[in-house]
């Protein structure tokens, strides 16, 4: 058995052109689906998954590992790079679930089984919506109270939000203040039996990430993203020995080794790795083992498309140290035309039973891909008050 092409397919959903990566073998019929999109970097992307696919053409599929230490060690420059790890990271989805297909189970039986009998998904205020979870004004929180009852209706036991602002290097009260104001009133309009997540996307210093993680404890978040960048993650581990509030991030790192950094620093509560970005489920699932070691749990970035979702679900049914998935339902509205899925999703309390169909259980329609060709992203610039460069 002999890989004869890997491809990418690319579809734009506004925000993002999610990047599809299809494996094809020498069997008749047999192929795998995996993703590897990267807001803004599509074309580097596709590019590297050209450049790497010289390393795998001829090889054969069932050899996972050894194929991902290809990927990543040949050609000179390690695979710890965004770009470049992306493109292994959909490749190795793809492969994944043709070896599930081979053998007839889901991906998550390849990896021991079950470990829980269903996964909880949260979602992003607004369900995605570009315009409801990225531009809602931090200073408004009567909307932000709105979006999370609409969550809760939709059947959702926990949301993420973007209730921090923007800010300089260092601030006043204000900034604190707005995001104080919009977390409570989330909190006010939900109760105490639905868990918020609040996402700074590392726009803040570890200042002013420490002084928002400061303001918003007594709102008991069930975790608190990306406080600062992960270059500074001293400081991040210093923002996490300073309040109780979990402290999550990971989605920005490539590969293992800066996960084992992480947690020897003793950085976070809640790893994200990225399943596209940092190096496939083959990687994903090393840097689970080194979660559940350090007894800290792991809830994977994943705002991509349907594939991404896939993965990041039969990783989780089969991971001790995994706790939720993160999900987008309403970024566009065409989303489940792309794709078939194989697994189950009750509404009420948005919990997701085992997928049954053989490998990531998904299939991708070429044809609805072709009516969403690539488009360049929705710009996204930040720029602060007084014109210098901010953080988006």
């Amino acid at each position: 058995m002999k890989i004869t092409a890997i491809e990418a397919h690319v579809c734009n959903a506004r925000m993002r052109n999610w990047i599809f990566v299809k494996v094809v073998t020498d069997q008749p019929g047999l192929w795998g689906w995996g993703e590897a999109t990267l807001e803004w970097h599509t074309k580097g992307v596709v590019g590297a998954i050209e450049d790497i696919s010289q390393l795998l053409v001829g090889e054969d599929p069932r050899r996972i590992e050894h194929l991902w230490q290809m990927m990543y060690r040949q050609h000179f420059w390690h695979g710890n790079g965004i770009v470049r790890g992306t493109a292994i990271s959909g490749i190795d989805i793809a492969l994944w679930d043709i070896l599930g297909k081979i053998h007839n189970v889901p991906c998550h039986e390849l990896w021991g089984g079950r470990v829980r009998d269903y996964v909880r998904l949260y979602c992003h205020l607004g369900g995605g919506k570009m315009e409801d979870f990225y531009e809602t004004a931090p200073d408004n929180a009567k909307r932000f109270a709105e979006l999370a009852q609409q969550a809760v209706e939709e059947g959702f036991t926990a949301f993420k939000s973007m209730a921090v602002p923007e800010t300089m290097s260092l601030e006043g009260l204000k900034p604190i203040k707005s995001a104080e104001s919009c977390v409570r009133a989330m909190r006010e309009a939900v109760g105490d039996d639905i868990d918020i997540m609040v996402d700074c996307h590392a726009r803040p210093t570890p200042r002013m990430g420490l002084m928002f993680a400061k303001a918003l404890e007594p709102y008991g978040l069930y975790f608190f993203e990306e406080p600062c960048w992960p270059e500074t993650m001293d400081d991040i581990a210093l923002i996490q020995r300073s309040v109780t509030t979990p402290i999550a991030s990971g989605e920005r790192l490539v590969g293992v080794h800066a996960f084992r950094e992480m947690l020897e620093k003793r950085a976070v509560s809640v790893l994200q790795p990225d399943i596209t970005h940092c190096g496939g489920l083959s990687e994903a699932r090393r840097i689970g083992a080194l979660a559940e070691a350090y007894k800290v749990s792991m809830a994977p970035h994943n705002p991509q498309g349907p594939v991404s979702t896939a993965a990041s679900l039969e990783l989780g049914f089969a991971t001790p140290s995994y706790i939720i998935c993160e999900s987008v339902h309403n970024d566009v509205e065409w989303r489940q035309d792309v794709v078939s899925e194989g697994f189950e999703v009750k509404k009420e309390g948005r919990i997701v039973l085992p997928n049954k169909r053989p490998g990531l259980g998904i299939e991708i329609n070429e044809e609805e891909i072709k009516k969403h060709p690539f488009q360049q992203e929705v710009l996204q610039r930040t720029f602060y008050k007084d014109g210098s460069v901010g953080d988006w």
